[in-house]
């Protein structure tokens, strides 16, 4: 399992951030997700005129990962232009819950990026609901 770079996980969540599809709140957010691997895939959140069609950064890297076959996740990074940076919504932590049990979250304003806030995705959400595996 590789060494989690936080640092460098923020920098290339700050990159992602640039490719926000944001017209509507401006709101950008950019997200890299460290596979277990080695492999970092990232993503940046997408809106829609229908507000419920809108997809988060951290879900866009998730779901890049795991079409492309990627099944075990050591961190993620999000950053947002937001004091403290931007926490994951309940449908991240969810689906974080489900695909990346393990993984370490670092949390950054884009402002000030060398100041990264960490949590586990379980702090993020005790209890998650999960299938039960057979």
């Amino acid at each position: 399992m590789p060494k989690v770079n936080k640092n460098g996980l923020i920098k290339l969540a700050l990159k992602a951030r640039q490719k926000a599809c944001a017209p509507y709140s401006k709101f950008k957010v950019g997200a890299a997700l460290l596979a277990a691997n080695g492999k970092v895939f990232t993503g940046a959140n997408v809106e829609s005129a229908s507000y419920g069609l809108t997809c988060c950064a951290e879900r866009v890297a998730l779901f890049h990962a795991l079409t492309t076959g990627e099944k075990h996740f050591t961190a993620i990074a999000v950053v947002a232009r937001i004091d403290g940076g931007a926490m994951p919504c309940g449908a991240c932590r969810q689906l974080l819950s489900e695909y990346a049990p393990d993984a370490l979250v670092f949390i950054s304003d884009s402002d000030h990026p060398s100041a990264v806030r960490e949590f586990t995705i379980r702090e993020l959400l005790p209890g998650a609901f999960v299938f039960p595996q057979a």
